[in-house]
């Protein structure tokens, strides 16, 4: 199974955590991806973080992708889906809103 991700550290812990759980029923491999926030570094559009990832999955290069929540944009493309979310680590972040 070919994991996409970020090159982040952040990106990275979190797809070999991911892969991880997964190396007990199949063989893992974790593929960084570079996306146009890691070129910009300038936040915005969401699509910037995950766009390439997203691209890779379509065209079969990867099985799955890794993302932060916060970077997954509510309307995937089609043939896309979100299928699975691991265990917090941390249960003290809150959303608040007005």
């Amino acid at each position: 199974m070919r994991i996409a991700t970020r090159g982040s550290a952040l990106a990275l812990a979190q797809a070999q955590a991911v892969a991880q759980a997964l190396r007990a029923e199949v063989e893992v491999e974790v593929v960084t991806i570079t996306t146009a926030g890691d070129r910009d570094r300038v936040a915005g559009d969401k699509e910037k973080w995950v766009k390439e990832l997203e691209l890779a999955l379509l065209a079969g290069e990867v099985d799955l992708a890794v993302h932060s929540a916060k970077d997954v944009p509510s309307d995937l493309p089609e043939g896309l889906a979100l299928v699975g979310a691991p265990p917090r680590e941390e249960p003290f972040d809150a959303l608040v809103g007005a």
